[in-house]
C-alpha cells in the first residue's frame, strides 16, 4: 500500500506556502494533499483527530487517514512521501523530541516576522488546484 497524507498548514504564512511549493515539487506521485488551516475540512480533520487549532504553531500530517502528526514529527514523516534523498533527514529522529520540537517552535512562533505573512490563503495555480482539499 502506498502511503497518502494530508498536511494541514497555514494558508497566510509565507514558509508554510514555501513548505507546501517545496513537497508539490518533489511529490511526482501526488501522495500529498493539501488543506490551509483556515478551511473547515482542514477544522474538521483536526477534530478527528484530537488536534487543537488554538495559536496554531504547527503544520499537521496525517498520514493514511489515521495517525495525525504534528511539530518536528509532522516535519520528518513527510520526508518519506518525498522522492530524492529526503528520508534520510530522519536520522534527526534520534534527537530527543523535546529538543527538536523546541527548534521547531522557535521557527513557528517567529515564521512571519523571518518571511513574511499574507492577507489571504494562497490560490493554488490551475496545475496543483485537484491537490487541495475543498470544503
Amino acid at each position: 500500500m502506498v502511503d497518502r497524507y494530508i498536511v494541514i498548514f497555514d494558508g497566510v504564512c509565507n514558509l508554510c506556502n514555501g513548505v507546501v511549493n517545496f513537497i508539490i515539487k518533489r511529490d511526482p506521485e501526488m501522495r500529498f494533499s493539501f488543506a490551509p488551516i483556515q478551511s473547515e475540512i482542514a477544522c474538521k480533520l483536526m477534530q478527528q483527530h484530537a488536534i487543537e487549532n488554538d495559536n496554531m504553531e504547527t503544520f499537521v500530517v496525517i498520514k493514511n487517514d489515521d495517525q495525525a502528526y504534528t511539530h518536528s514529527d509532522a516535519a520528518l514523516e513527510l520526508t518519506k512521501g518525498l522522492s530524492g534523498y529526503w528520508y534520510f533527514l530522519r536520522v534527526f529522529k534520534i534527537i530527543p523530541r523535546p529538543i527538536r520540537d523546541g527548534a521547531y517552535k522557535l521557527v513557528a512562533r517567529n515564521r512571519y516576522k523571518l518571511l513574511g505573512k499574507r492577507d489571504v490563503c494562497m490560490i493554488p495555480t490551475p496545475e496543483v488546484k485537484s491537490r487541495f482539499l475543498d470544503d
